[in-house]
């Protein structure tokens, strides 16, 4: 196990990366306004499952591969470049009609969006591998590397469910419903913005 001092720092700097405002965000914002709690937390748990992934591959030596064949880290950032502008296109055409009632069903595309938006992010991967380089040793034992890992998840997961219910809170969603519109807008041209930026 990593001693208490490396594992309280590595929290930290997990939950920094995991509250800087961005794409996710955004996702999470969008699908609490559309589908109420159930749809954000769905969308923020899923989105921990997407970090986890990267999160376990890194550990496991992932990255490794990830700097061997630079052309698999191109064709993940264009993947998720494209998928970014697609979320986009989404919330910029819900911008133009009212608010929509929670759907109970959102809680499908929630799961999917969430899971895609960490997955389809080189620099989840890029993140990790910095991150990780500095806790993780060729012979550290197994459940040390699970710690790590699970660390990112756990903490990936209860920040943006956190947040999907506060948003849900009856006064803040309907401030979020009446200000629909501009959410929509906001989370398209932030999800525009992420998309252009993983290419400069």
């Amino acid at each position: 196990m990593l001693a208490v001092t490396d594992w309280l720092l590595l929290i930290g700097v997990c939950a920094l990366g995991a509250m800087t405002p961005g794409a996710s965000l955004a996702v999470v914002t969008r699908h609490t306004l559309r589908g109420s709690a159930r749809a954000g937390v769905s969308a923020g748990l899923a989105h921990a499952a997407g970090i986890g992934v990267y999160a376990v591959a890194t550990v496991a030596g992932l990255a490794v591969v990830l700097r061997g064949f630079p052309q698999l880290e191109i064709a993940i950032r264009l993947a998720g470049s494209l998928f970014l502008l697609w979320l986009a296109l989404g919330s910029w055409r819900a911008a133009r009609g009212p608010a929509p009632a929670p759907d109970a069903g959102a809680a499908g595309n929630a799961v999917r969006d969430g899971f895609l938006i960490a997955f389809l992010n080189p620099k989840v991967a890029l993140f990790f591998l910095a991150l990780f380089s500095q806790f993780v040793s060729a012979d550290m034992a197994m459940a040390a590397r699970v710690q790590v890992a699970a660390t990112a998840v756990v903490i990936d997961g209860g920040w943006y469910s956190l947040v999907a219910l506060l948003l849900a809170r009856g006064p803040v969603l309907a401030a979020l419903r009446r200000h629909h519109g501009k959410v929509e807008r906001t989370t398209a041209g932030v999800l525009v913005v992420v998309a252009l930026a993983v290419w400069l």
